[in-house]
């Protein structure tokens, strides 16, 4: 599997909407796969990791996300089923739920409904050791402002402080596990 290949397919190279998911998505693989290396004991597949990780935000081309310079039809919160379905039909199953449960640190069927938000009704919940790394290596790296700025720790926090404690509280989970 060629990642860029895939992007290419979707994304208009050297498009602002290509550089963006391009240059954000490398990031988060970067963090990703050292996560990966400096955590051997749960046996991470590190070709999946950076496959996944590159593919991650796939499907914001099809969302209405002007600042990203992305024009679709969809709310930003639909880009990672969107990137199941297009990663799905790609013949990438495994790679389509990382994208689809990549958002926020998940996102349960209990909060679409509390929430009413444009989701279809199912979890959103990372379960796998490689969904789970590439879900908290994404929330360091924004696709706005400087894409380059690794977020520390409490800025983190407090972003996902807005969707309250339990996404607080999952991610300090992760930073046990992963750091």
């Amino acid at each position: 599997m060629k990642p860029l290949e895939i992007i290419a397919k979707y994304y208009k190279p050297r498009s602002k909407a290509y550089m963006i998911i391009v240059s954000h998505s490398s990031l988060v693989t970067e963090k990703a796969l050292k996560i990966a290396q400096n955590h051997k004991e749960l046996l991470p597949d590190q070709s999946f990791i950076e496959e996944a990780a590159m593919l991650h935000d796939i499907g914001i081309f099809r969302t209405n996300a002007p600042n990203l310079y992305c024009f679709g039809e969809f709310p930003y919160l639909c880009h990672g089923y969107l990137g199941c379905e297009l990663l799905v039909a790609e013949g990438y199953p495994d790679h389509g739920l990382v994208c689809e449960r990549h958002t926020g640190i998940g996102i349960t069927m209990e909060e679409i409904l509390t929430n009413k938000l444009p989701l279809p009704l199912r979890d959103y919940m990372p379960i796998s050791v490689e969904e789970q790394i590439i879900c908290f290596a994404d929330k360091f790296f924004s696709k706005s402002g400087d894409l380059s700025h690794e977020k520390s720790l409490n800025e983190v926090r407090k972003s996902m402080q807005k969707f309250g404690d339990r996404h607080v509280a999952r991610f300090n989970e992760w930073c046990n596990l992963f750091l």
